[in-house]
């Protein structure tokens, strides 16, 4: 039933030095849907795959606002999550009313971190089993971390955490150097096709991701169902158009080689109509 003996509480370390259950809290966020995200200089974009229970129920939230200048997406437990956006809203809401400014996103993300570690230390208490991606925008410009159950943040150019999360990040990481200076729709076409990468051949729809965009004089929000159809539509017509261009450059000389096969051969093979169900 355990994996050893050394994981039957969170306090308890390991000879190797590792906490047993803090892995395996890190564990459920990998087996969570994926969430990905991304910035630029000015804008920061966040997407999810939405993954519903099964075919009769509705899918669950990985998306939410906690500022309007901040939004996290999430993966793992939705309820862990759930409770963890609700203490960061907590957070920004008293700091506006005391200092009547925003909260800085760096000071949130420190004090979500250490809120994650103390049940580290706890025996009465358990690791929550959920990663956060934190974006948001304040006056050193915008900003996205992973917070880690174990209490350890990162902040990143761009992410992905999640099920089948190493597709994207292969994609985040071959064109992250593009991404400061991106405009806002380039961002969004971006965590689109990495979120395209998760799917494992499934077609990407409206109706199976969400994506939430906040930046310089936009305040976080997420995009409509319609909104992000239309987008889906046109980057697709763009991918297929790209492609489509390159066989007719080398159509001449493939008519010219099935020509002189022809001169040469004058009797074509007797399965040479067949051809076509092949493909």
């Amino acid at each position: 039933m355990f994996r050893n003996q050394y994981d039957t509480d969170v306090t308890t370390w390991s000879p190797a030095g590792r906490l047993f259950q803090v892995e395996y809290a890190m564990e459920a966020v990998k087996q969570g849907s994926a969430a990905i995200g991304l910035r630029s200089k000015n804008h920061v974009v966040l997407g999810c795959v939405n993954k519903a229970q099964s075919e009769l129920s509705s899918h669950q939230r990985k998306i939410f606002k906690v500022d309007d200048h901040i939004g996290v997406a999430i993966a793992g437990l939705t309820a862990d999550g759930r409770v963890l956006s609700r203490y960061m809203r907590t957070e920004c809401i008293n700091y506006g009313f005391t200092y009547e400014s925003p909260l800085p996103v760096g000071r949130l993300v420190v004090q979500l971190a250490d809120k994650a570690q103390v049940c580290t230390q706890r025996s009465w208490k358990r690791p929550y089993g959920v990663g956060l991606l934190v974006g948001g925008l304040d006056e050193s410009g915008a900003h996205l971390y992973y917070n880690c159950p174990s209490g350890n943040y990162f902040e990143y150019q761009a992410f992905a955490i999640g099920s089948r999360s190493q597709a994207a990040k292969t994609y985040l990481e071959r064109r992250f150097e593009t991404f400061m200076d991106a405009s806002r729709d380039e961002l969004i076409k971006h965590a689109l096709f990495a979120i395209k990468e998760t799917l494992q051949g499934e077609k990407l729809k409206s109706s199976i991701c969400t994506v939430a965009v906040v930046g310089a004089g936009e305040p976080f929000h997420i995009l409509d169902q319609e909104t992000l159809e239309d987008l889906i539509n046109s980057f697709e017509l763009v991918e297929e158009e790209g492609p489509a261009a390159e066989p007719d450059v080398a159509a001449e000389p493939d008519v010219a080689t099935e020509q002189d096969t022809a001169a040469a051969d004058p009797e074509p093979p007797a399965d040479q109509g067949a051809a076509p169900m092949d493909i």
